[in-house]
């Protein structure tokens, strides 16, 4: 496994782990972060640097649903780009229905950090849990 993909491998580690500093860690200060369109937290976007982040998604994201993980598939990618195939898994805390859905993110790295990342879900699928 490259470099690059190790750094990916740890932020999901640390995020499943609820490890905050360590996943902030990897991140430079002036990340640009993209939720996907027509996303929940992409009324926000870019988020720029990390506390947006942690305000605008991670705070949202344990506030909106319960037990709440992303489930790795794949790490693809060379170089300074890398793509995570997964799931989002968990439930809406307000109407209970289980969330199960495809998602993929895109981290771009520069200098052992993440610049930019963008994530890719389906949000019709997202939007039939929150309803």
């Amino acid at each position: 496994m490259t470099t690059n993909l190790i750094l990916v491998q740890s932020l999901y580690d640390a995020f499943a782990k609820g490890d905050v500093p360590a996943f902030l860690a990897q991140l430079d200060p002036e990340i640009r972060w993209n939720e996907a369109e027509s996303f929940p937290y992409s009324d926000r976007n870019p988020y720029v640097g990390p506390a947006a982040i942690v305000q605008g998604v991670f705070q949202r994201i344990l506030t909106d649903f319960e037990g709440f993980r992303v489930e790795v598939g794949e790490l693809a990618g060379s170089g300074d780009v890398v793509t995570m195939f997964g799931r989002y898994k968990g439930q809406h805390a307000k109407t209970k229905r289980p969330l199960d859905v495809q998602c993929a993110h895109t981290w771009w790295i520069r200098n052992g950090k993440v610049v930019r990342f963008q994530q890719m879900v389906d949000t019709l699928r997202v939007s039939k849990t929150i309803a």
